[in-house]
């Protein structure tokens, strides 16, 4: 009896988080498809791709205004790696992104007053440079560089010479990118994340945190423990972290509460170890927990030079209504669950070339080998298997071009 209770439970806790998430999940993937038609390949090549403390910058910037959650980051993160930014710059976005935002500005301003909305934005900018500089540093060495793409290539289509697309078009490939193809690529890492987090939700909870906030020394590090693996958006954490500082608990944890509790959550730290690395995931951990930490001792420092001012932290917001969030768990699940039980890559066939490709990850890998082995002269099918990580050429054509082809297209080859 007591398990089902705790199934029941934690079920209960699982959907409400994926409630949730689903509608900034369903915006980041939006977003995503609008970056990829609006914003090709070669730009964020030519802004993002080099290893330097520019294309850190203009990531972390770019990555400040967008209205997205440590969730809704992810899809358009994947497409902005996937595209050609470099792994710095990716980690530099995936940090400042989700800790503030347009909207979550403003409505930090309504809730905790002028003080948390003109330091947190400052937090976030420091900490995707501190974050994408870091990740230069330690992936310095590796000299695999991703390929430039050609000065043209159309993302809505993929034919490389200069033309254009209707709106209708352009909003096809929007919705056809950001909710079929990048929901199939993220989708297992989102629903392994949804589900862990639902679990940590069920056991600890805000009520908890509140009876041990009586010293910062305290309440700083809980707030990590805490943040961390929850999921809460930047503007879900204003309420809770306004209610927590009335309650008593300094200022400082309350910004510790809001920058790492909107920067991480389970599925977020799922997808950057899954998908950039345990390295990265380290350094991505470490400069969220560095910079909270730092600014929220200097949100300290400045409310108790202005006498504890409590006009300075206090500023309602209404949240998103329940059918509009059930609504969007629902669309969300039924595309995960698509991509999920969508057959992954064609089986081989053993009547041509076969190729081993193991840097291979996802669909858009398949993806981007097909349309680029079949632009090959002489090549009559082309067959990538996911699971096998393989890749099978059929028709009159020599090695040596089909390895050249995948390499081109930014993969490693073995025989």
């Amino acid at each position: 009896m007591e398990i089902i209770i705790v199934g029941n439970g934690i079920i209960m806790e699982t959907w409400s988080l994926l409630a949730e998430m689903a509608p900034y999940l369903l915006l980041g993937f939006f977003v995503a498809g609008i970056l990829h038609v609006f914003m090709p390949k070669e730009k964020i090549y030519q802004h993002f791709s080099k290893n330097n403390i520019s294309s850190v910058i203009k990531a972390s910037l770019f990555g400040i205004p967008l209205p997205l959650c440590s969730c809704g980051v992810i899809p358009v993160a994947a497409h902005l790696n996937k595209e050609g930014a470099s792994k710095s710059a990716t980690v530099s976005f995936l940090v400042s992104t989700p800790t503030t935002g347009v909207d979550s500005v403003l409505a930090t301003y309504s809730l905790l007053g002028p003080l948390f909305a003109i330091v947190r934005p400052i937090a976030s900018f420091f900490a995707g440079i501190f974050a994408g500089i870091w990740v230069n540093i330690a992936e310095k060495e590796k000299t695999a560089k991703p390929q430039p793409p050609k000065s043209f290539v159309c993302s809505t289509c993929k034919i490389d010479n200069p033309h254009s697309h209707n709106l209708f078009e352009k909003i096809k490939s929007i919705l056809k990118y950001g909710f079929l193809e990048l929901v199939e690529d993220t989708g297992k890492w989102l629903l392994i994340g949804v589900i862990v987090g639902g679990i940590i939700g069920y056991w600890v909870s805000p009520e908890i945190i509140s009876k041990y906030l009586g010293k910062p020394q305290i309440a700083y590090p809980l707030m990590l423990l805490i943040g961390i693996p929850m999921y809460v958006c930047a503007t879900g954490s204003i309420p809770i972290a306004a209610s927590l500082i009335l309650k008593g608990m300094s200022p400082g944890a309350g910004l510790v509460f809001l920058f790492a509790g909107p920067a991480t959550n389970t599925a977020t730290l799922s997808f950057v170890g899954g998908k950039l690395g345990k390295k990265t995931l380290l350094i991505y951990l470490f400069s969220i927990i560095f910079t909270s930490i730092i600014f929220g001792l200097l949100i300290d420092y400045i409310w108790r030079i202005f006498g504890r001012n409590i006009n300075l932290i206090i500023g309602n917001m209404s949240m998103l209504p329940d059918w509009f969030k059930i609504g969007s768990a629902v669309i969300l699940v039924f595309l995960i669950l698509k991509g999920i039980f969508k057959k992954t890559g064609k089986e081989m066939k053993g009547m041509g070339k076969i190729f081993k490709v193991p840097d291979m990850t996802c669909q858009h890998c398949v993806r981007t080998l097909e349309e680029e082995l079949k632009k090959l002269g002489g090549v009559k099918a082309v067959r990538v298997s996911l699971k096998k990580k393989e890749v099978e050429v059929e028709g009159e054509v020599a090695d040596s071009k089909i390895i050249s082809s995948i390499e081109k297209a930014g993969y490693s080859v073995k025989r």
